[in-house]
């Protein structure tokens, strides 16, 4: 059994990845809209969402999903809702890949063709899916480890900039109290959905420890006020909507000149592209691994080994076939289809292990 550490590793490298994903493409079309409101409604709503499923589930130590539907629900129940969020969370994995190679082919290499990068994409992540959750996390922390503190210096030197404006970000604060919106608040609430990922990773833990819980909610204001607001100050309240991807527009608006690398967007790039990679394996490891417990609990998988590059390899074609047919506009559009159709899921999820965790007790 691992330490609880991993717990808010999982959560934080859904934040940071969301930076580059359609969680700030969405706040900032609705910045004269409700953005600033929602994302603290944002903060209050996953913060509860967070809470309560990790301090459920953590009564089952040692058990996903499929182990607890298992003992819980008849294959009626239990194989519909194990199917449904396996592919909510292989279509967050597809989402991340077609993501950045829409970023590869615009800010790194015009030339290249999209569907050689998406096929190295669908390559690692599908061998790395496959391996033991263990690894996964091991994996993680170390990469947390060594790029956290470079993306920290990287939002300070945006913030201490001479070429960050203040006045826009005043500018935006003053519709702090207009109405916020569904689809906004839904994409806030995304940065904090980390902890699904415990459908699966929690095998790996005999009981959680939530003691610093309360640095999850302040870490993913910050993490949602800076997503918003960085780019504003870079582009203009007006100017920022000409970017389809801000946070790499920004990023290439900052020169490092006493590193060895004059232009910030290479790093950021080469660090976005090996967390975006760590996250959507995550997202196909959970995905797979519910996917193969609809069929019978862990115990009784050791022959769906093969299997799993079945499952992998059929979802690869998939994520190619997606991709074949969405341009710029469709692929915005699928992203935010999915944001809100997952907050419904994942608050139906929180109902469902509540009311698990609540006949356990009562049979106790």
């Amino acid at each position: 059994m691992l330490n609880s550490k991993y717990f808010y590793y999982l959560f934080l490298i859904n934040a940071l990845i969301n930076i580059i994903n359609y969680v700030p493409r969405t706040l900032i079309n609705d910045r004269f809209a409700g953005a600033l409101p929602s994302i603290f409604i944002s903060m209050v709503v996953g913060t509860m969402l967070l809470y309560g499923f990790a301090k459920t589930i953590s009564h089952f130590g040692g058990k996903g999903l499929p182990e607890i539907f298992a003992e819980r629900f008849s294959k009626i129940i239990s194989l519909p809702l194990l199917i449904l969020y396996s592919g909510l969370w292989f279509v967050a994995g597809i989402i991340t890949m077609i993501s950045f190679v829409d970023i590869t082919v615009r800010f790194v290499s015009p030339d290249i063709s999209p569907y050689a990068v998406i096929i190295g994409f669908l390559l690692v992540v599908s061998f790395f899916a496959h391996l033991s959750e263990e690894s996964i996390l091991y994996a993680l922390e170390t990469l947390l480890f060594l790029f956290t503190p470079i993306i920290l210096y990287i939002l300070i030197k945006s913030l201490l900039s001479p070429d960050f404006s203040w006045d826009a970000v005043m500018q935006v604060i003053t519709y702090m109290w207009t109405k916020p919106k569904y689809g906004t608040v839904a994409a806030g609430t995304f940065i904090f959905s980390g902890y699904f990922n415990l459908a699966i990773f929690n095998r790996c833990f005999k009981r959680l420890n939530t003691r610093y819980i309360w640095t999850i909610p302040i870490t993913g204001l910050m993490i949602l006020l800076v997503t918003f607001l960085v780019p504003i100050g870079y582009h203009g309240t007006i100017g920022v909507e000409d970017h389809i991807f801000s946070w790499f527009s920004t990023a290439d608006s900052i020169r490092m000149e006493l590193f060895i690398i004059e232009r910030l967007l290479f790093l950021f790039y080469t660090i976005y592209l090996a967390l975006s990679l760590v996250s959507a394996v995550i997202h196909w490891h959970v995905g797979l691994e519910l996917f193969k417990g609809a069929f019978g609990p862990k115990e009784g998988n050791s022959g769906f080994k093969k299997a799993d590059w079945w499952i992998l390899g059929s979802f690869s074609l998939l994520t190619v076939l997606i991709m074949s047919q969405l341009d710029q506009e469709r692929l915005a559009l699928f992203g935010q289809w999915f944001l809100n159709v997952r907050l419904v899921g994942e608050f139906a999820l929180l109902a469902v292990i509540l009311f698990v965790r609540i006949r356990s007790v009562k049979k106790a």
